[in-house]
């Protein structure tokens, strides 16, 4: 079976052509970060344009890399949700009209059901059960994951995301979006001990998240911060490094909580925050300690992609789901409502 995925969920339109014998054929991304960026976030419209000029070039390239041609198409898979939902629709809109023209089913993927299934990409692939953390810009949930489609939320966030936390403390800080990435990169020359951040609701019994708080003491730290000397970089460093420790220490202690509740050994993180080099190396002496394994997708895979959505939709194509023609998009779809396979 080969499957075109398609992912338009935010502010990258990702194209890949999957097949279930040979694998990833082809992975085409585009980022739309320039166009973001003098607005120091996405502007929904101007994304959704952005993916009707991209999506009908990167899927040409995409099939034309895999070395396809329609009628080798067996089925075309889509993100349906959650996102913006103008994003959404250009995506959902061009596959289901693909799926008509070329006469194969459709099918809608739910967007974190795609990163939660991204490492099953590599050749190191996990086993079901497990429990999976998922962080990006838009979502930290902790999942106890028994198959594809068995999906229990553990905990989620209350407010900011992990990804949207680290996104707006490095506007604070003064770095170009998207500020994630640079906020990592400038952590890497801070020192610990100059700042002590708090680790939000680990003081408490519970699964779930909540950075907002964390955010606005980054705030605070930068307004009484002397930025005015010539060690004001060392000292944006530092908090840097403090507010993204402050950030990995939340995520281990929620996950290790959620490994001794459900009592399993395999660990999978994913989403856009899953390729932050301290939360990897932290996770990894984790996972020792407890004697378990840990998984993640490769780089390329771990922001929004289109070969997450090729196979998450190929899975579900396998077990005989199609989607109507007439189907909406979904800006909105819990993670827990989706059917089991």
């Amino acid at each position: 079976m080969r499957i075109l995925g398609i992912e338009t969920s935010c502010d990258e339109t990702g194209i890949a052509v999957y097949d279930d014998e040979k694998g990833l054929l082809s992975h085409e991304l585009y980022s739309q970060v320039k166009l973001h960026a003098d607005y120091g976030g996405v502007v929904p419209e101007l994304a959704s344009r952005d993916h009707v000029r991209k999506i009908i070039p990167l899927i040409e390239k995409a099939m034309e890399d895999a070395d396809t041609q329609p009628s080798d198409i067996d089925g075309v898979a889509f993100t349906q949700g959650p996102g913006l939902v103008g994003a959404l629709l250009v995506g959902s809109s061009v596959g289901r009209s693909l799926a008509y023209a070329w006469n194969v089913p459709a099918v809608g993927v739910h967007h974190m059901e795609g990163h939660l299934l991204a490492p099953m990409l590599e050749d190191d692939a996990p086993e079901f059960p497990f429990v999976a953390l998922l962080v990006s810009g838009g979502h930290s949930m902790l999942v106890k994951v028994e198959g594809i489609g068995q999906y229990e939320v553990l905990g989620e966030s209350i407010d900011d995301a992990a990804g949207e936390a680290f996104d707006k403390t490095a506007k604070l800080l003064g770095l170009d979006y998207p500020g994630g990435p640079l906020l990592a990169k400038l952590a890497e020359k801070g020192e610990a001990g100059h700042y002590k951040f708090p680790r939000p609701m680990t003081d408490r019994p519970g699964l779930d998240f909540s950075f907002s708080g964390l955010k606005t003491f980054a705030a605070n730290t930068i307004r009484d911060a002397d930025l005015t000397g010539g060690d004001a970089e060392q000292i944006k460093a530092n908090i840097a490094y403090a507010f993204q420790e402050a950030v990995v220490d939340t995520l281990i202690i929620k996950c290790k909580r959620a490994l001794k509740q459900t009592g399993m050994k395999r660990l999978v993180i994913a989403g856009g925050v899953s390729a932050n080099t301290m939360l990897r190396s932290e996770m990894k002496a984790l996972m020792q300690e407890l004697k378990g394994e840990v998984f993640y997708p490769s780089l390329a895979y771990c922001t929004d992609n289109g070969a997450m959505i090729a196979y998450a939709g190929m899975q579900r194509l396998k077990a005989g789901e199609t989607l109507a023609l007439s189907s909406q998009a979904k800006p909105r779809w819990p993670l827990d409502t989706l059917s089991a396979i």
